[in-house]
């Protein structure tokens, strides 16, 4: 066909929305074909990042089974101390005991309730102290337990525009890794943040967060692979560290550039890991 017929029969067929498009291997799909299964890779993804949120929350079970354990053990046994002994007066102590420890345990539970919920994303301001508090207390079991010095450098005034439950995931799976680094050996795990120049944006600035650990760090070998989906080092020998899918790095990522944000890590052998997060600054 004559290239001016081919144009005649492109200018006065059906409406764009049918043309055929020719997708990847020269497979030829209607534009409503490839929307519904542009649509179909978004929610899959929704469902992968959900499942992975699960996934990392399913990693503290025994801790929070250990936790709530610690807070009940107490309670139990002033009950039954009081109880024996038909100690009246010892009563309002025990009940103030058994509502501060039930508080204890509630508080952690709806925390992780709330981590584990999905829903769709919402772009609001956040306190960047806020998110990250919440990703520390849904690790269920203060790190000085563990022999983990935490410390925490964040500003209250820093805000970024964000899913706070989205950047939740990302400092949690960030301190899930910083606390498996450390093999349950003493160490510390260090928080900051700072508002920073980004000359790439024209207006309003940037946020820096890092996550610093003094574990063991990553070899040279596996740093270019570190946000690759599905890879990881963990393998679960039972030295403190935990086995995991490999998707925890790859999906930070994924949501921290969907943020207008960059994630970037440095590590060397026996110095530790930083991870270093951008995020545009808001408000």
């Amino acid at each position: 066909m004559p290239i001016s017929d081919q144009e005649t029969s492109i200018g006065h067929g059906s409406p764009a929305c049918d043309a055929d498009v020719v997708g990847p291997g020269g497979v030829s799909r209607s534009a409503d074909e490839v929307t519904r299964l542009s649509g179909e890779v978004a929610e899959l993804n929704r469902r992968l990042r959900h499942a992975q949120r699960l996934a990392s929350l399913g990693t503290t079970a025994p801790i929070l089974a250990h936790e709530i354990k610690n807070l009940m053990t107490p309670v139990l046994g002033y009950a039954k101390f009081a109880l024996d002994q038909n100690d009246v007066a010892m009563m309002p102590q025990v009940l103030q005991t058994t509502v501060e420890r039930i508080g204890a345990v509630m508080a952690m539970t709806e925390r992780l309730l709330a981590m584990a919920t999905d829903g769709p994303a919402a772009r609001v301001l956040v306190g960047v102290a806020a998110v990250i508090d919440e990703a520390v207390q849904c690790l269920c079991r203060d790190p000085i337990k563990d022999k983990i010095t935490l410390t925490r450098d964040v500003p209250e005034r820093l805000r970024v525009l964000g899913d706070a439950r989205q950047l939740q995931q990302v400092f949690f799976n960030l301190l899930l890794n910083a606390r498996d680094a450390l093999h349950g050996q003493k160490g510390r795990i260090a928080i900051a943040a700072r508002a920073v120049e980004d000359h790439s944006r024209a207006v309003g600035g940037a946020v820096e967060v890092t996550v610093a650990d003094s574990g063991e760090g990553i070899g040279p070998e596996h740093m270019d692979r570190v946000f690759e989906a599905f890879f990881t080092t963990k393998n679960g020998s039972g030295n403190g560290s935990t086995s995991g899918s490999g998707l925890g790095l790859a999906i930070c990522r994924d949501i921290i550039r969907e943020h207008g944000g960059d994630i970037r890590v440095a590590s060397s052998r026996g110095a530790g890991t930083t991870f270093t997060i951008t995020l545009p600054k808001g408000g």
